[in-house]
Parts: C-alpha cells; structure tokens; sequence
C-alpha cells in the first residue's frame, strides 16, 4: 500500500462510508458525491435490516407545514420509512420551525436523513441537531490534491488493492475536479485492472485526456528525457489532443518548480505558503535540483512563446509546442552539468 499521509485531525462523526441508519442523520457540505453515498448506504442498511422500505424524498426549500409529521408516520403495511429531505440550506421558516421540533423528539422507529449544503441559513437547526448528538456526516468538497490521493488511497485500500503515487496523480490529472469522476474511474482501474496500478495503467485506460498526457510528457522532459517526450508529444497532437491545455498544463509543472527553486523550507510550509499540497511541492524540490535560474528563465521564455503561437499568434505553434518541451529537457540538463 502506499505510504498514509501525515496524521491530520480525524473526523468525529461518521463517514459517508460508515454511517449508520439513526432517527435523525445529518449530512452536512457541498459535495453531492459524498452525500450520495451516505443517503444510499443508510436505506440499503434499513432494507437489509426490515426487508421493505418507504423512502420519502421532500425539499425543506418547497415544504407544505405537516409533510414530516405524514411522513415519518406508521405505514399501513408496516414498512420501515426513511424520510430524506434535501435543500436545508434553502429552507423555508415553516419546515424550520416543525424540524426543530422534530429533532428534539425524533420518531424511533423513522430514519430521517437531513442534507445540508453548507452556508449560514437554518444554523439554529444544525446547531440543535449536533446538541441532540444526533450523528452528522461531514460531505465537504476535496479542496486540493492532497485530499484526492487521501480519497484514491482509501477507495482501493477499501477493495485492499494498490495503487502507485504516480498513477494516482495520473489518475487525478484525468478526473479533475469532479468527486464522482474520480470514483468512477478508481473503480474501473479496481475492477479491469492488475493487483498494483501503475502509471502504465492509467496511460492504458485514461492516456487520451489532455491532463494525462501533460503528465507523461513534462515528467519525460523535467528529467530529461527529451527523445520520449517528443515522441509523447507527437502521439497525443496527433491524436487530436488541443494543443492550448496542452501548454497549459506543462507550463503548471513548471511554474510550481520556479515556485520551489532555491528555498530550503520544509515541504509542509511551502505548500501552506504556496497554497500548493505537499507531495506537489516535495516532486517540485526533487525537479528543481536540475535547474539554475537562468536555465528556468530560458524555459518559463519558451512556454510563454509556445502558449502565445498556439493561441493564434505564430504560423507553425506546432513547432513552438516542440521547442518547448525539447528547451525544457535541455535545460534540465544544463542545470544539472553546471
């Protein structure tokens, strides 16, 4: 398994994993993905636990007064009920006013999953919620990359498969910013895949996508390794890969080195000064050591070309894309002969 991440301050309540069915739940934050899962999880636990199961779906934003009361009562046929009411951060003062009061005196014999999706509006529900110590499902957004190879690690952790540093950051580069995504495509690495993933893997499933073959293209031509970074090069352009992302994306790489160059801080405080995340600014420190100042200046010079030829401003910006990434490689070496 790969190394765990520096201890950070573990969540107190449940996880969207391991959420139990209770009279009241709250899922609290903005990422959908997590709330998803958490709303799922509880009803297959109930239906597994009572065989059939009444699911109510109600916006506390559009609430009729007494809609609660109707659904968290007896079922004719005995069913077990989950209530989940969506769109708290939008409520309205009537179901305010009635969820207050529920929350106090829950149905023992209802679930009823409260999704809220962050900001200040029904605050006196949520506080009345965690005072009741009703449980409450942190769903926030993974701010950066560190938290995606947290989310990564512990996807296949979960199914006790392996995954490689570089291939999860391959990995990411081709999800994005979407949660969902990122599952979605762990779980087809987990399910297609070999025992370990490697970054040879990703490239087999993901190595269209534009973020994926910047990856394999700049760390050719940061370690310089000029001949495959062209020929990387060439296969992704092409293939029909834009160019414009393309230099953006080695240009990030780049820049995140210049960032690094020459400063002796610990990783940790770079990236909390950089707003970049550790493993970012520790790759950088190791790409750094093969450059001088100057050297990156010539480079940071040859992405700005690049960048403005493949955007209209030159005749053959497939020739500048090229020089680039081969200026890039060269002076990669330069720095490490001087």
């Amino acid at each position: 398994m790969p190394p765990r991440s520096p201890s950070r301050t573990a969540p107190t309540g449940p996880t969207w994993r391991d959420v139990e069915p209770a009279p009241v739940v709250l899922l609290h934050g903005s990422e959908e993905f997590f709330a998803t899962q958490a709303r799922r999880r509880i009803v297959e636990q109930v239906r597994e636990a009572d065989g059939e199961v009444e699911v109510h779906d109600l916006s506390a934003k559009d609430y009729t007064p007494g809609t609660l009361t109707m659904a968290t009562s007896p079922s004719l046929f005995g069913d077990a009920r989950v209530v989940v009411i969506r769109e708290l951060d939008k409520m309205s003062d009537e179901f305010l006013t009635e969820s207050l009061r529920y929350v106090e005196a829950p149905d023992p014999e209802s679930v009823v999953v409260l999704q809220h999706g962050g900001g200040n509006r029904g605050k006196r529900l949520l506080d009345a919620v965690k005072k009741a110590r009703h449980p409450v499902v942190e769903c926030k957004p993974l701010k950066n990359d560190r938290d995606k190879m947290d989310f990564v690690y512990q996807l296949f952790r979960a199914e006790e498969r392996r995954i490689e540093p570089d291939a999860a950051r391959m990995l990411i580069a081709a999800a994005g910013s979407d949660v969902a995504e990122l599952a979605s495509a762990s779980h087809q690495l987990i399910s297609d895949g070999p025992a370990t993933i490697t970054d040879a893997v990703v490239e087999k499933y993901y190595g269209g996508r534009v973020e994926v073959t910047a990856f394999k293209v700049a760390d050719a031509a940061v370690s310089g390794q000029s001949g495959f970074a062209l020929r990387s090069l060439r296969q992704a352009l092409d293939s029909g890969v834009d160019p414009v992302p393309l230099v953006g994306a080695i240009s990030m790489r780049v820049r995140h080195i210049a960032q690094v160059h020459g400063r002796r801080e610990s990783p940790a405080s770079l990236a909390k000064a950089l707003g970049m995340a550790p493993w970012q600014v520790e790759q950088a420190q190791r790409d750094s050591r093969r450059f001088t100042s100057e050297s990156l200046s010539w480079v940071i010079r040859g992405l700005a070309t690049a960048d403005a030829q493949v955007k209209g401003e030159g005749q053959d910006p497939i020739f500048a894309l090229e020089r680039a990434v081969l200026t890039l490689s060269m002076a990669g070496s330069r720095g490490r002969s001087r």
